[in-house]
């Protein structure tokens, strides 16, 4: 069995692209009207006893089934362990399906690189899948934090990217001091190259102050008390150094500012923030197409959780054979291919671009945007493919998030090629899922640029 889906909107650069939204409103429809359908419960555990659950209903256990149950289980815990995160997998309601999940996510198994640093390195412990009854699948256990929003003091905030660094001066809610600096941070194999960028970033601000209050800094990675477990601009140093020297870089870089307080977060909480800031608004999902993509929520409550939201890793196409393949975790179709300037340099050359050996990304998407602003057609199509690829993701991510406001920042979406991707993710929305009510927010060029760094600012209180 096979599932069948057809696009109303197909992304014209890429048009084997197989949205996951799609392909589970199909499976769905087949589990609906399968008389041996069961529940299932997919719930993760992670630090402080926390559990996030999710709950779906299967096709039943037969032989002909099995291929499509596990396909959909598989890509459905692969977006739970990175959008919630967690160490422990209870399934509950699929007796059958738990060595299949046990084997694929192990040492030697397909999802290798998750099963290592969504276990040990992250949460400290080995990770683990087990089974049991719906009926005794484990409760839900949330959290909500309450951050930012602090104007008052001089402050300093920062916002490190795989492309370049920003960093701003505010005192009592003005900005006096905003700085984007280029840098390289990805395969440079001396922390020190990392350490001396960021201190110098902050020391340039610190001479716009009278004095330091706080400093609070953003970043693409997962952070726990400051500290980075998984982290793109780290990848170049040598593992068996990151311990030593990657976990405690920002506790290092502290002691330089004896007496402040010293706060990072993952860059896509603080892109959440910044937009609940920005435009009033909850129930939020910020999202910054840059060298990769990063995620945020803040709750219909108005909180931030501590679900991990790295969706660079959560599948967004399920597409079996010809999907672009992540360098970093070995597996296909996943968000960062398709939602930053990874996916920009990966269709341009469709559209008819060519850029010399060796550019690189960052270089890549400024020559589209140039071509963009000359109203160059090959261009066009590049942000109507990339514009698809969002709204499909935005129906999936209505899934897993209570989602009524997107807030869409980073480099990807400035200049005229940001409205087209607007528009083609509205248009995705309206013709597929017109019973999603979501409303697309873009801050103006200034914010996008630099509004992570003053919000990141907020971050300490005083």
């Amino acid at each position: 069995m096979a599932i069948q889906i057809t696009m109303k909107c197909v992304p014209e650069l890429d048009p084997e692209f197989v949205p996951a939204a799609l392909w589970n409103r199909e499976y769905g429809k087949l589990a609906a009207a399968d008389a041996g359908r069961r529940k299932l419960a997919l719930c993760v555990e992670r630090a402080n006893g926390c559990v996030s659950c999710f709950d779906t209903v299967i096709l039943a256990d037969t032989p002909e089934n099995r291929a499509l149950n596990l396909r959909y289980v598989e890509r459905i815990v692969k977006f739970l362990l990175w959008a919630r995160g967690g160490w422990k997998l209870t399934v509950a309601g699929a007796p059958e399906l738990v060595p299949e999940l046990a084997k694929i996510y192990s040492a030697g198994g397909e999802r290798k690189f998750d099963y290592a640093v969504i276990g040990k390195k992250i949460y400290d412990h080995p990770f683990t899948v087990v089974g049991c009854a719906y009926e005794a699948a484990p409760e839900a256990k949330e959290i909500g934090l309450r951050l930012g929003g602090h104007f008052d003091g001089c402050r300093i905030g920062f916002d490190l990217g795989g492309s370049d660094r920003k960093c701003a001066a505010v005192i009592d809610g003005e900005t006096v001091h905003s700085e984007e600096v280029v840098w390289d941070p990805y395969f440079q194999g001396d922390i020190n190259y990392h350490i001396e960028g960021i201190v110098d970033s902050l020391k340039r601000a610190a001479a716009r102050l009278p004095r330091i209050d706080s400093i609070g800094g953003s970043a693409a990675g997962v952070y726990v008390d400051n500290q980075p477990r998984i982290a793109s601009l780290f990848r170049g140093i040598p593992e068996e150094q990151f311990e030593s020297r990657v976990r405690p870089i920002f506790l290092e870089i502290a002691k330089q500012f004896p007496g402040v307080p010293f706060v990072v977060l993952n860059d896509g909480e603080v892109t959440a923030l910044a937009g609940a800031v920005s435009i009033g608004r909850n129930a939020l999902l910020g999202l910054a197409m840059g060298t990769s993509e990063a995620v945020g929520f803040v709750t219909p409550e108005g909180t931030l959780t501590d679900h991990l939201n790295e969706l660079a890793f959560a599948p967004v196409d399920y597409r079996e054979t010809g999907a672009p393949v992540d360098e970093w975790s070995g597996d296909a179709g996943v968000g960062a291919l398709y939602l930053s300037q990874q996916a920009v340099g990966r269709v341009a050359g469709k559209a008819g671009f060519e850029f010399p050996a060796g550019t690189p990304l960052p270089e890549q998407l400024k020559l589209v945007q140039k071509a963009m602003e000359s109203g160059d057609e090959r261009a066009a199509k590049v942000y109507r493919t990339v514009g698809c690829y969002l709204g499909y993701a935005v129906a999936h991510y209505a899934m897993f998030y209570p989602l009524e406001n997107l807030l869409l920042l980073g480099r990807v979406s400035s200049g005229r090629g940001g409205s087209i991707i607007l528009d083609k993710a509205r248009e995705v929305l309206a013709g597929e899922f017109p019973e999603l009510k979501v409303e697309f927010h873009i801050p103006d060029e200034a914010f996008k640029r630099h509004g992570q760094a003053v919000i990141a600012a907020t971050l300490p209180e005083l």
